[in-house]
């Protein structure tokens, strides 16, 4: 399967290497580039594109309203947002995940990272990593306006699933997940698409915010609420 890839960032030299990149990867191809956030919702509705890789500071309509259109459009539904930012404590980043983000990137990530990262967020294994996620999670629930939008909480979930979700918030991916509770890597992952479906979340990203600000998960911590 090649993935489909829509570069959306108003700098043409950083769009330029970004494409020269995921063209070398024999598994993607650009499908379009965008250079505002405008376009890059307009393309992302007229390319069939998989993954959007969505730069936060951009004209007309910023990465994060233009993310927050493309995952409130049903016909979008399968169409995931990798944000990059220039820094990993962009404040940003907690309105790109509220908004619909599947994962963030920094700007000076290696050339094999974000071509990992694509394949990762494309595959529905889209996680951020454990240090930024505790930050910015924290930064998200003292916000004033920090709510959980979603139709229910963790409560609704087995004990197992419990488990499960605090892993996922600890930034394990399946694999992982499997190996910490000795489970096959096919039940780990059906656990994460049954717990998905019970809070009516779109993906792993969401995840993570639900475990916190539930209480399931704290930030510097990595157990479960007692």
């Amino acid at each position: 399967m090649t993935i489909r890839v829509l570069l959306a960032d108003d700098q043409n030299l950083v769009r330029a290497a970004f494409a020269l990149l995921v063209a070398s990867a024999p598994d993607m191809e650009v499908v379009g580039e965008a250079a505002t956030g405008r376009e890059a919702v307009h393309l992302a509705r007229t390319s069939r594109a998989d993954l959007v890789v969505m730069d936060v500071r951009m004209p007309d309509l910023d990465g994060i309203e233009a993310t927050r259109l493309i995952a409130a459009d049903e016909d979008l539904a399968g169409v995931k947002v990798l944000v990059l930012t220039t820094y990993d404590t962009d404040e940003n980043i907690v309105d790109a995940l509220r908004a619909g983000a599947s994962a963030f990137l920094v700007k000076d990530t290696r050339p094999a990272e974000l071509l990992d990262a694509i394949r990762t967020v494309t595959a529905g294994d889209a996680l951020l990593s454990p240090g930024p996620t505790a930050r910015l999670i924290e930064r998200f629930l003292r916000s004033p306006s920090a709510h959980h939008t979603p139709g229910t909480g963790p409560d609704c979930l087995s004990d197992r699933e419990r488990q499960v979700l605090t892993l996922v918030a600890r930034g394990l991916n399946n694999t992982e997940i499997a190996e910490t509770l000795g489970l096959s890597p096919l039940t780990a992952k059906t656990h994460v698409s049954r717990i998905m479906g019970k809070l009516e979340v779109r993906d792993r990203a969401q995840l993570v915010i639900v475990a916190y600000e539930s209480g399931l998960v704290t930030p510097g911590t990595s157990g479960q609420r007692q």
